[in-house]
Order: structure tokens, then sequence, then C-alpha cells
């Protein structure tokens, strides 16, 4: 045996195809059993005995490995603890937890016993790897069976998830991002939409369709003027909008275009979102993935160029919506990390921020969005119709009392409403208020129903906010105060100045200075919403609230928040009852968000409150490592953070649970999320977070207590250690507890 060692803890395809993995002898491997009887040979009327934990054989001074049988072993779990069919292994499954497997050192022939659900959903995992890697019989570490969930979900999400979300245009990635789940039209040909100007990605994508029939790719041209009209009369034939691309030369030594990568959130959001990438951003970023969020920001630049806006995401429908603003951090983030010469990371810069101006001056300062009376902005996209990403059912309780009226059958009636036989005001107002309630991010939320495009929120002025400081100091440290867009220099002073101006307004029409906390305000109605939402803390995060401001969002306003799990969307006040006529929104009570905390603990951060934002990370920390270790690895898109589940029955159900063997993309921002929280925990908090210890029990010693919280119990992931490793490893999980 040729002993090649490999990181235990290496991805999956160094792993399964290096080291032991790749120069061991594993040619007769198949006589041995890596599993105990199956419970297909028992004979009839065996009785099962409880198994009791033997000792090994094998030397316990050396780390343990495993000799695995891959198809049998992943069939015997599958058989013995998948017991709903899910082929995933979690809490809810009523096996008996428990698989015998042959160690390496006895050539297989001695067993021992892989426990609880998280070891044995590892293993089922790991087998999915090594089967997908060519592997039929592997050499496995233990340490890869009972690592801590916490440098598990980390590990995964740099060196598996983010490769499982990469897409791009061009030929070798366009089969997979043309896909689109949300189509829900008679046409479901490829096709991709090029800018009208576009002529070497035009050529290139029409030569791309004749040589490579099989794709069935149509190609097809934007007008110079891209108008509602427009875009609603391509809602028939969707498709992708083209990005950014590259000059590259092939191993034939041609130059070609190669796509410009981008990350996607995943599961039906096959495609480049607005606001995800910039969480994405920040992610990437933090595992050394500069490149990536590079091109990031590149494509959006492209976007801003082509397209004239960052937009909700490159799908023909998406045209005539925006999303929330971000482009100046992510530049700045991405530009720290750079590694180019000075002057070219300036260069960078200059393209970068040069587009994020146009669409501060253009999409958010520029009618409708920009309200002149409180010279606040508001998401208020201007497309037509009814959007038509949703599903089809998604609209009928609106149009059903419309079609009524007329006698008609809703079928009939939208068809009537979308070719412009029938006129309906009503309708048209409803419909500007869900595409605007999509342009914010939120949808859905009754903080927005019916009024979204009225309302200058504390979120989009926040944002705005930023960009001006930003571009403000942008231009006095790399610019020398001197930045010349179309013809004009712009300033420092004049960036600094549209900042104090937007704070003032920001303090006068959406800061309630009696409940200490900001609001929405209506521009129609011209008072303050009552809705009570957690992106009041974005203030905190771009610094536009006053310390005594911050001092009210923090004392008095946040526990209004505050869950066991995290930050919750809004309060469960604002959101109102619920009933079946009026059923629970995603963006309301009782769920949370990955941005949202994010942006809290950024906020909370810059402002000195270390302790709340560490304490805001762990909660949510914690939501995501408790599924992470009772469901197979599942990270989804949202939570219920009064309850910790990920299991909702709410619209869109949650995107990322429906995975079989092993999650191979997480979601988007959750996986950001992740990264980005473990940099506010200490240490130690780190190790409890390992072990899914309780908020209120971690926390039990600090000086403020909030109400007790329902908890379900810390969960023993390491059943396969021994006693006294247990042992240890509680002594010093308390002494850790105690230092904070």
């Amino acid at each position: 045996m040729a002993d090649t060692e490999v990181n235990i803890y290496a991805d999956s395809r160094t792993y399964y195809s290096t080291g032991n993995n790749n120069s061991y002898d594993l040619s007769n491997v198949s006589r041995f059993r890596s599993f105990a009887t199956s419970s297909m040979s028992k004979k009839p009327g065996h009785k099962e005995v409880a198994r009791r934990r033997r000792a090994s054989h094998d030397e316990v001074t050396k780390p343990r490995k495993f000799l695995i049988d891959v198809e049998e072993t992943k069939r015997q779990i599958l058989e013995q603890e998948d017991t709903d069919g899910d082929n995933q292994i979690t809490i809810h499954d009523m096996g008996p937890k428990t698989l015998p497997v042959g160690t390496l050192d006895s050539g297989g022939h001695r067993k021992y016993e892989i426990r609880g659900t998280y070891m044995i959903s590892n293993l089922l995992q790991e087998l999915a790897l090594a089967e997908e890697h060519g592997r039929k019989h592997i050499i496995l570490d233990e340490a890869r069976l009972n690592e801590n969930p916490v440098k598990r979900l980390s590990r995964m999400i740099k060196t598996n998830f983010w490769d499982g979300l990469t897409r791009r245009i061009d030929a070798e990635g366009l089969e997979i991002i043309c896909a689109d789940p949300k189509n829900r039209t008679a046409d479901h040909s490829p096709r991709i939409y090029i800018p009208y100007n576009e002529d070497e990605q035009y050529h290139y994508y029409t030569n791309l369709a004749e040589t490579r029939p099989h794709l069935n790719l149509q190609v097809e041209k934007l007008p110079k003027e891209i108008t509602p009209e427009y875009v609603k009369s391509i809602n028939d034939r969707p498709g992708i909008l083209a990005l950014a691309m590259q000059k590259h030369v092939d191993i034939q030594g041609n130059i070609t275009l190669k796509g410009v990568p981008f990350i996607v959130p995943g599961g039906r959001f096959n495609e480049m979102y607005g606001w995800d990438s910039y969480f994405e951003t920040l992610g990437l970023v933090l595992d050394n993935r500069v490149e990536m969020a590079k091109g990031m920001v590149d494509n959006f630049v492209y976007q801003i160029t082509h397209y004239g806006k960052i937009l909700n995401a490159n799908r023909s429908y998406y045209l005539t919506r925006s999303q929330p603003p971000f482009l100046t951090d992510m530049a700045i983030k991405v530009y720290e990390h750079l590694t180019e010469e000075p002057e070219e990371k300036k260069k960078w810069l200059e393209i970068t921020i040069r587009a994020a101006i146009k669409e501060y001056y253009t999409i958010w300062m520029s009618p409708p969005r920009y309200d002149p009376i409180t010279g606040l902005s508001r998401f208020y996209p201007t497309g037509l119709g009814i959007p038509p990403e949703t599903e089809a059912s998604h609209f009928d309780h609106v149009i059903l009392p419309y079609a009524k009226k007329l006698g008609l059958s809703i079928k009939e009636y939208v068809a009537k409403y979308q070719s412009l036989e029938i006129s309906e005001p009503g309708l048209d107002e409803y419909f500007l208020h869900d595409r605007a309630v999509r342009e914010s991010g939120h949808d859905t939320t009754y903080r927005f129903e019916k009024r979204c495009a009225h309302l200058a929120t504390i979120d989009l002025n926040s944002l705005l906010y930023k960009y001006e400081v930003d571009i403000s100091e942008i231009i006095r440290l790399i610019f020398n105060n001197q930045f010349e867009y179309n013809g004009i220099i712009e300033t420092s002073s004049t960036w600094s100045e549209r900042a104090l101006l937007r704070k003032k307004r920001i303090d006068k029409y959406l800061w309630n200075e009696e409940k200490s906390l900001y609001y929405d305000y209506d521009t129609s109605k011209k008072e303050q919403s009552v809705y009570e939402s957690v992106t009041a803390y974005w203030a905190l995060w771009a610094g536009c609230a006053s310390h005594e401001q911050a001092e009210n969002l923090v004392k008095i306003s946040l526990p209004k928040f505050e869950v066991l799990g995290g930050l919750v969307s809004g309060t469960e006040e604002s959101r109102g009852t619920i009933a079946l006529d009026r059923p629970n929104r995603q963006w309301d009570y009782p769920f949370g968000w990955a941005p949202h905390q994010i942006m809290a603990w950024r906020g909370l951060e810059n402002y000195g409150y270390m302790t709340e934002a560490r304490r805001l990370a762990y909660r949510w920390l914690l939501t995501i490592t408790k599924s992470f270790v009772d469901f197979n690895g599942v990270v989804p898109e949202k939570y219920d953070v009064v309850t910790l589940n990920h299991l909702l029955k709410v619209e869109y159900g949650n995107v990322g649970t429906d995975f079989k063997f092993v999650p191979r993309e997480g979601f988007g921002w959750m996986n950001a999320s992740y990264q980005v929280g473990l940099s506010y925990l200490t240490h130690h908090m780190e190790r409890a977070l390992g072990t899914c210890t309780s908020p209120e029990v971690f926390f039990k010693n600090r000086e403020v207590k909030l109400p007790p919280m329902e908890y379900k119990g810390s969960i023993d992931l390491e059943e396969s250690k021994n006693h006294e490793e247990s042992k240890n490893h509680e002594e010093s999980k308390n002494q850790e507890e105690s230092k904070f």
C-alpha cells in the first residue's frame, strides 16, 4: 500500500481522486462487506436486538479510517434509514440511526458503528460525492463524518457551493443558464437577447446556434430603446439577457469570447439577481474568490451600460425592473482586495463608479422613482400588464371579481386585459404596486401590498445615502477631487452635500422620534406607514443615523425584532392576523432572511454595538447550523426564526430544500451570511455553535436578559466518541461560555 496522504478535509474532487483513494489497491475490496447483514436477508420471525456499541480492535492512537463499498453502503443506508423515502437522512427518519462499517486496518473485517443522524447523513453525502467521481470503493476518514458542523458547512460553501452556483453565458454554459423553471409560456426554446450595439456578441451567438443546431438556440437583438410596450410584447418568448464577455484564446490559438462568470441564488432562480449578488459578493471576498466577485461587479456595469439599470435579474421579463442598489459598496469591497497594479485598479474603479453615477441619476433620481415633493426615492418600475414569471394561478384571486363582473372566465379576462381589449385602472394600479414589490426584493409582504410604488422606504433611501457618501469619498480619496461624468466635473463636496440633504429628508419623513424607529413614508397619503420593518437598521449600515438615533434603535426598538433565531423581518403586530383569506407572506413575521441579518450586523458594528452584533450573528448561525445538522446538510432560502424551522408552508415554498443525497448549492445569500456571520463570532462562540448550544444557554450570563424563548435543546453531534471525550468537550464548552 502506498500511504499517500491527502488533506482529510479537502474538497471532494481532490479527496476522492488523490491520496489513498488514488494509490491504494482496491481491486479486491469487493469481497469485504462494509455493513451488517442486510435487513432483506433476515429470516422470518427474526427478532431485532438492540445494538450495543462494540469495542474496536483497531489501534485507537491514530485516526480511524473505513474501507467502504460505495454502492452497497449507500443502498444499505437508504433501505434502513431513509424511512420517508426522500433520499435524505434527517431527524424525521425513524431508522435505528446506527450503521456498522469496516475499518481499514482490519481490511474491512472488523466493524465500527456510525451513529446518529448527523454522521449517517454525512456518510450518505460522502458516498454520493465519491460515486460522482467514479469511485466504487473508498477509504474514508472518520474525521469527515464527525467533523465539527461549523467547519464542515463553511468548508462546503467555500469548496462546493460556490462552484455549484457558478454560471457563464457562452458556449460552455448556455444550456444550463437558459433553463428557466419560471417560464410558463408555450415557447420553451432556449433564447438569448443581445443589446442592439453588441455586434461581436451577436455574431458569436448566431454562429453558436448554427454550429450547434441541437441547442435550438434562438438569438434576438434588442432595440435601442427598450420600452415597457416592447418588453410586454416579448413576454410570450422569454429569454436570457446577455452579460459581459471577455476575449479568450482557445487551445487552438483562436481568439474567441468567454462569458464573465457570476453566481446565481440557486434552485429556480437560475440567473443573476440584483441585490442577491451584493451579499453573494461579500461571501466570495471572504472566501478569497476575488476574481468571481470582480466579475459580479463587471456584469452589473454591463447591465447599466446596455440595459440602463441593474436588473431585477437578467431575463427578458425583468427589463423594466431594478432592485435595491448596492453597487458602490460592492465595488469598494472588491477594490480593496484586487491585486492588480494601482493604475489598473484605479481604471477599473473609475469605470464602475461612472456606471453607478449613471444609475443614480437616470434610475433613482428620475421620474417615476424620484418623488419631487419629499426629495426621496421609491421603488416604481415601468412595466405593463401581469408579471409573467409568477405561477399561472398566482393572481386568480385578484382577477376573479373583475372577470365575474363581465361574465368571463379568468382565462378569458386575462387574455383580453393583456391585449388591451379591456381597460381596468384598478388592475393597472394593483400590478404597478406588485411590480414595485418585486423591484424592492421583498416579494411579498403586507408592508407593501397595494401601495409599494407610493412608499419612500427607509431601505432604498439608506442605500442611496450610502451611494452619495461612497461616491464623495471615492472622488476625494482616489481621484483627487476631480471626476468627469458626461463632460461635467463631479466633486466630492457636491456628493457630500447630497448625502447631508438626504439625511435631513430621512429624518423629516422617515424617522419617528416617539417610537424610536424609521418608517416608510406614503407619498400619496402624505403620512408615515405604521409597519415596523427590520430594514430600519439599514440606516445604521449606511451611517445616516445620529448616535442618539442609533442608541434608541438598539435599546428601545431592537427587542421588537430579536427572536430566538435572529432578526425577524417585521413585527407580528405589523403583519396582522393570519387567516385563510389572509395567508402568511414570506417577508413578514415569523420569517428571517440573510440580507436583513447581514445589514443589521454591519450597522450595529458601525456604531460600536459589537455585543449586539455578535449576539444576533450567533442566533442566525445557530438557525442555519441546526438545520444543517438535523436535515442532511440543507441550507435553504429562508427560515422561520421564531421556531428555527425551514420546513415552511408559505408562498413559493423554500428554495434549496429539494435535493438528493447531498446538497450541491446551498442558497446564494444564505451561504454568504454564514461566512460573514462567522467573522463576528469569538472563538468560544464558534465552539458553542459547533454543539448547537441554545442562545438562551450560551448568553445566560449576559447583562441584559431577553424574555425566555422556546428551544428544543442541543444536539449531540459526536455520538460516536467515547464518554471521556464527551465529558472533556462539555467541560471545555462550559469554560468557554463562562468567559463571555
